[in-house]
């Protein structure tokens, strides 16, 4: 069984997030204050933010390991 690591999941973070900001584009009608858009905003924040964190934790271990 493969193991995820911090920087494969931060990919995988980072494209869920961008997939997300794609819909909410595209969803738009006119105006972007409409709940659907909203939402999908809020969740491709996280998700973007949380990739972040995960690159920061990939370059924590890849420092403890020197």
């Amino acid at each position: 069984m493969m193991r995820m690591t911090p920087k494969s999941m931060a990919m995988i973070y980072f494209l869920v997030g961008a997939l997300f900001v794609n819909i909410a584009v595209r969803i738009t009608d006119g105006s972007v204050w409409n709940f659907p858009t909203i939402i999908l905003a809020i969740i491709a924040t996280l998700d973007i933010g949380v990739g972040i964190r995960m690159i920061i934790i990939h370059f924590k271990i890849k420092r403890k390991k020197k």
